[in-house]
């Protein structure tokens, strides 16, 4: 395990400048993830801790060693890509344990950490069949295990699950979370699914531009968004942001409300609407409202919810659960 402190970290491709000015603390033994849209340079600072990608300014440091200018194998990091680059002819043991084969560890610690990272990731019984015997899932921790044995101070996750299905993305969200869990190693994850960065982190860092827009707990930001941005960001379905006369009522540029926070009612409300499709899910029911000063507004009611496309409907957000957002980024809620 190892903290990582980046400091002032900077990143430029030519005259583009992809990350700013980024200075960030990963506790040692945290799950952190990085996420943020496509292109917000979450990618880039994690090939950058990684030493794939060289530092424009600032530096990095790991377990109090500064390793900005180190080469990837003496950064004691261990990286795991979203493809899965296993080699086809080599067997699950000897992918696992590959990197140690090549720095002549002796074969006898080798079969006991390949053995120990297998127990692990319940491999045992796939040790001696190819990749192409294995499922997207197996793979995935076949490519982990490659990690687990090197003992590395630092895990970095590069979008790991999204060549999987749904399914198994979920399965996986859950034994990534219990490896940390039986590690407790440091871990630095990148993704662009909110769900994922909810469900594992102890920290999330919200990104936008090459600039963190916020960080903190899953539930602190889910429950006090510091701006727009995030407030949208997280969440499913996302946070209903709105503007205009509704959000100058409460002296705000931005009135945020998450769609589970909305009453609806065919009788009275405080916002007017029609309804335009209805999702009908089982455990929820899912409406999206076209408000007559709201513009599209998006509901979440628990349950099986007995509403119709085209009916007009009245909205009501709860008290206590509005968010308002000023220009200047600060959060109050009314």
């Amino acid at each position: 395990m190892a903290e990582v402190n980046l400091n002032s970290l900077s990143k430029s491709f030519g005259a583009v400048e992809v990350i700013p000015d980024l200075s960030l603390t990963v506790p040692d033994g945290a799950f952190t993830v990085l996420v943020g849209p496509s292109g917000c340079g979450k990618s880039t600072l994690l090939r950058m801790i990684a030493g794939l990608e060289e530092v424009s300014g600032g530096n990095i440091m790991i377990d109090g060693v500064d390793v900005t200018q180190a080469q990837p194998s003496d950064r004691g990091i261990a990286m795991v890509f979203q493809s899965y680059a296993l080699y086809p002819h080599m067997t699950v043991r000897q992918n696992i344990g590959f990197g140690l084969k090549l720095a002549k560890t002796p074969k006898a610690e080798i079969n006991a950490r390949v053995d120990e990272a297998a127990e692990i990731l319940q491999l045992q019984p796939l040790l001696d069949r190819k990749p192409k015997q294995l499922s997207g899932g197996q793979r995935q921790r076949v490519a982990i295990g490659r990690s687990i044995v090197r003992k590395p101070k630092v895990f970095l996750f590069d979008e790991p699950l999204s060549n999987l299905d749904a399914a198994l993305r979920a399965q996986m969200r859950v034994e990534l979370a219990e490896l940390h869990a039986k590690l407790d190693a440091t871990m630095i994850y990148v993704t662009h699914d909110q769900v994922e960065a909810m469900t594992m982190a102890d920290q999330i860092v919200i990104m936008k531009d090459g600039v963190i827009m916020q960080q903190g707990r899953p539930m602190d930001l889910y429950n006090t968004p510091q701006n727009p941005f995030v407030g949208g960001f997280v969440g499913s379905p996302k946070m209903n942001l709105i503007k205009g006369p509704i959000a100058q009522g409460y002296n705000a540029d931005v009135v945020g409300v998450r769609p589970e926070h909305i009453d609806v009612s065919q009788d009275s409300g405080q916002w007017e609407g029609t309804l335009r499709y209805v999702e009908h899910l089982g455990s929820d029911t899912v409406a999206y409202i076209d408000g007559k000063d709201t513009g599209s507004v998006t509901v979440r009611l628990t349950g099986q919810v007995a509403i119709n496309a085209k009916e007009k409907v009245f909205m009501t957000p709860q008290t206590g659960n509005i968010h308002l957002f000023g220009a200047d980024g600060r959060v109050e809620r009314a």
